[in-house]
């Protein structure tokens, strides 16, 4: 239709938009009339929103004469919104405020997307009563040229285009209070900026500026100055003429000097200046309070003249690659860039630090104690530890971080969490994607720990004396209005929007009717209450309206931690309604929640729905490998994953089908034990009285293989067994108590799953000898320091090994040759084989530096990644007896960190050092802990 009547006059044009809404809403468009009740019309929540203001228009209702705020989504067919758009001046001549704000929608990372508003009509001109337009988030390249002519704007939003340069008549705009131009590409600034004598606020933020005009000087009223990451080498003397300024932001620029008469700005009460090139400053700037200087080159000697040519040679920084054996690094005074083993990466800027400074690192799986989570956070990534911790940097340490890509989820966003000052804390992250990878980036002041997850979006305000208002960026009808005098103290408050599908609702509580709000969440810092009440609103549940509610439906839920109710308060507030929103005054925050039901109690309904948003749903799935059935797989994973994971491991494995679908809490810790004569190897590290112990993470591979024993006789029968998934501790009665719950269905109950295996009857009696009447030379790898491998530990390896020796035993480094003639000397013991290569390889080995680690990649490399994890338990395990009878005999200091047991969740995953033994985790924080702060 668009190619149809893109040649059509205006008149025409819009005349054939009308008609195309008409035949494309249909009924949708029908039902819009009741929008026009009141003064505000807002269209970005609706799809076709632009169909549907051009059908409005074309009905020509006198209430359009009545609206004065518009909100269009600039995320529809630009032809289409730019038709709507020129209807705008002649039917809705009113118009006070008109928002074209992109950004409500994200990529499969979570990042905002831009709008495809690049111009507007320049009709818009005729809007003589527009006092504020907001075109953020959108690929603006020139501002366009209407706006100048709308001499009644008040506050005019660009931030987040691409604009290149601002047009000299913006200061032709009489009225303007508020400017912002953030996060474009402007590379310099108008003289005529001088010209907006009652401009209040100014935000020019995270740009391409090296100069600042000096008839900046000339804004008598600005009261907010924001030119922070910017290119600035300096500042106009005219900064000083700012009577009325309040607040000045300048960090991470590039300045090395400032105005003297700066400081002495009567209403000055916070100048910050960090991340710049001040080598010296007046003392007044070292004295006042409200000025912020860290990370600038204070104190340093300047550069000669010589050593500042026009185009400064920078010494090329030192990059560095660690192999799997390093767990520490360098980083000297002019900065490095670093890639770990893991693909972590670290960029140390020039100047973080005046000394060499050593960095030590370690992944640690992700246990509960170490992995903070809220009530609806998944964590994307293990915790990555960095130290000495608290030590803090000169300037900011960049820090990427992979992840595992969360689920596309409406209103969530990927961060990273760090652990400050004895809080866990949540850092700006940004989102790059690589054609293999996705990271997480952040800029760090000290080290410590640091995990990737995904949580609700959040947004955070100060709230001042004066009052304020805080909008949900991911839903915009949530917001809170702070009138004045709600604060004596500025205080901060946090806000976070968890939604929950309808359908899901409905299938989960039996009413087909039940619709429900999108769930809020606030905290605030300082007293618990407010002085006067605040006021917050919430959209209406899917479906329903102010017009068609029944209000004897309509319930408003609250619960406050640490309570498992939520209270029912609709008769204890006055609910507001209108066609799209509901309002009411709270003097204290915590959940709310807005239900539209036939149920009369609907508390039981709300902590089901409650906990429904916290679990996932998860198959428990236990196979045996083809060539070795005693090497067990168990994991857990989502529903949606089982059969991709089935088909890949296909040719590998085999079992039993995938176990009933249980529901799992993320970070929720459970055990897998055998059953019925089967047994887990209890070498395991993560082996508790014969339990496999997981802690369930919905993004995170939570897989273990195992090797299984029996004590009974396999040479003349097989044995059937079977793997039981429980809560907590096992049940007394195993097997009949399993199969009772099987089949009632409980869900409550400590049994969640079973699965059978089966051990074959072993084959080839005559060619098996017992351990014990080996005898054999004795034989080390290693040494005691670093760990070492006895005779023992290789018999052990040898017996875990099957049919998957031919792999090792290559990747080891033995010729093919010699591969055959083991296989022709003992062709009817696969035992003997195995052993053959293993010791003779070893004999070879003795002395030689750095065999048992060519062993741990050998094993890597031909997928028997079990054992190479238990030969790292055992190393480890030697090392710690060394270094304990070193410290018993007098030859080693105890210090208090020698003291301390090692966290047991260090073995599980990690490959350990010998200078890691002593060395544990001490984090304060769990999951049961409240959410982390902004």
């Amino acid at each position: 239709m668009a190619a149809v009547v893109e040649g059509l006059e205006p008149d025409a044009a819009a005349a054939a938009a009308t008609e195309e809404a008409k035949d494309a809403t249909g009924e949708a468009v029908a039902t819009v009339p009741h929008l026009l009740a009141g003064n505000s019309l807002n269209l970005d929540r609706y799809p076709e929103g632009c169909r549907r203001l051009l059908y409005l228009c074309a009905q020509q209702r006198p209430q359009l004469l009545e609206v004065q705020f518009l909100r269009l989504s600039p995320h529809e067919d630009p032809w289409l919104l730019e038709t709507a758009l020129a209807q705008v001046p002649d039917r809705l001549p009113n118009l006070h405020s008109l928002v074209l704000k992109g950004g409500q929608r994200r990529d499969k990372l979570g990042a905002f997307l831009r709008g495809c508003l690049t111009s507007l009509p320049t009709g818009l001109s005729g809007l003589a009563g527009l006092a504020h337009l907001d075109l953020s988030f959108n690929s603006l390249g020139t501002v366009p040229p209407c706006v100048p002519q709308l001499r009644s704007l008040d506050a005019l939003l660009l931030s987040h285009n691409c604009l290149s340069e601002l047009p000299e008549t913006l200061g032709m705009l009489p009225s303007l209070t508020f400017f912002a131009a953030s996060n474009n590409r402007l590379a310099a600034l108008p003289t005529a900026l001088g010209g907006l004598s009652t401009l209040r606020h100014l935000d020019l933020s995270e740009n391409l500026l090296d100069t600042v005009p000096p008839e900046i000087g000339d804004l008598s009223s600005l009261t907010e100055l924001n030119l922070a990451s910017n290119r600035l080498q300096s500042l106009p003397g005219s900064l000083a003429g700012l009577r009325s300024l309040r607040l000045l932001l300048l960090y991470s620029n590039l300045l090395t000097s400032l105005p003297a008469d700066l400081i002495h700005l009567p209403l000055l009460d916070r100048l910050d200046l960090r991340g710049n090139q001040l080598r010296e400053v007046p003392p007044e700037f070292l004295d006042a309070p409200f000025v912020r200087l860290q990370g600038n080159p204070l104190g340093e000697a300047p550069p000669g003249p010589l050593s500042l040519p026009e185009k400064p040679l920078l010494p090329e920084m030192p990059r560095l690659f660690l192999s799997t054996e390093l767990d520490s690094f360098s980083v000297p005074p002019q900065g490095c860039s670093v890639t770990l083993a893991c693909g972590i990466r670290l960029l140390f800027p020039a100047g973080a630090t005046n000394n060499p400074l050593t960095i030590h690192y370690r992944l640690w799986p992700p246990e509960p104690h170490l992995a903070p989570l809220g009530p609806h956070d998944s964590l994307l990534s293990r915790v990555l530890e960095l130290e000495p911790h608290g030590v803090t940097f000169q300037q900011d340490v960049v820090l990427w971080l992979l992840f595992v890509p969360p689920r596309a989820r409406h209103c969530r966003e990927v961060v990273v969490r760090t652990l400050s000052e004895d809080r866990w804390t949540d850092l700006d992250t940004q989102l790059e994607q690589t054609p293999k990878r996705l990271w997480a980036r952040c800029q760090v002041p000290h080290f410590s720990w640091f995990l990737v997850v995904s949580r609700p979006v959040s947004n955070t305000c100060l709230v001042p004396p004066e009052g304020t208002l805080l909008s949900c960026s991911a839903d915009p009808g949530v917001k809170v209005t702070f009138p004045p005098g709600a604060t004596e103290e500025p205080r901060r408050v946090r806000m976070q929007v968890v939604h929950m599908a309808s359908h899901e609702l409905q299938g989960l509580l039996g009413d087909p009717e039940v619709a429900v709000s999108p769930l809020l969440c606030l905290w605030q810092s300082g007293t618990p209450n407010f002085l006067q009440p605040v006021t917050v609103q919430l959209p209406l549940p899917p479906g329903v309206t102010g017009l068609s509610l029944d209000r004897c439906c309509l319930h408003l839920l609250y619960w406050a931690p640490p309570s498992a109710t939520w209270d029912d308060i609709t008769a204890r507030v006055a609910l507001e309604l209108t066609h799209l929103y509901a309002r009411f005054q709270v003097t204290h925050f915590s959940w709310y929640w807005l239900w539209y039901t036939t149920k009369t109690c609907v508390e039981g309904l709300a902590r089901k729905a409650w906990q429904r948003l916290r679990l996932h749903r998860v198959n428990l799935l236990a196979l045996q490998r083809r060539r070795d059935p005693e090497q067990v797989l168990l994991q857990c994973l989502p529903r949606n994953k089982v059969d991709a994971t089935l088909k890949r491991l296909l040719d590998r494995y085999r079992g039993p089908e995938p176990s009933d679908t249980v529901e799992l809490f993320e970070g929720e810790k459970f055990f897998a034990a055998f059953e019925r004569g089967i047994d887990v190897d209890a070498d395991r590290p993560d082996c508790v009285d014969g339990r496999i112990c997981f802690v369930f993470y919905s993004h995170l591979k939570n897989m273990k293989e195992v090797y299984v024993t029996t004590a009974l006789d396999r040479e003349t029968q097989a044995v059937r067994g079977q793997v039981s998934f429980y809560r907590g501790e096992v049940p007394t009665e195993v097997p009949m108590e399993a199969q009772a719950a099987r089949q009632k269905k409980v869900t409550d109950t400590l049994w969640m799953a079973t699965l059978p295996i089966k051990l074959p009857r072993r084959r080839g009696a005559e060619g098996l000898r017992s351990r014990a009447s080996l005898s054999l030379a004795p034989l080390n790898l290693g040494d005691a320091e670093s760990g070492f491998l006895t005779q023992s530990n290789l018999l052990g390896v040898a017996g875990r090994l099957g049919s998957d020796w031919p792999a090792v035993a290559l990747h080891l480094g033995l010729p093919y040759r010699e591969l055959q003639a083991i296989r022709h000397q003992f062709r009817d013991d696969l035992d003997g084989q195995i052993r053959h290569m293993l010791f003779s390889w070893a004999e070879r080995q003795a002395g030689q530096p750095g065999a048992v680690g060519r062993l741990v990649q050998a094993l890597e490399q031909s997928d028997r990644r079990d054992v190479a994890e238990e030969v790292q338990a055992i190393l480890e395990l030697g090392r710690q007896k060394y270094q304990a009878g070193i410290r018993r005999t007098g030859l080693a200091p105890q210090g208090p960190s020698d003291l301390a047991p090692p966290s047991p969740s260090a073995t599980l995953t990690r490959e350990p050092t010998g200078s890691e033994a002593h060395r544990a985790p001490h984090l304060p924080v769990g999951l049961n802990d409240p959410p982390p702060e902004q």
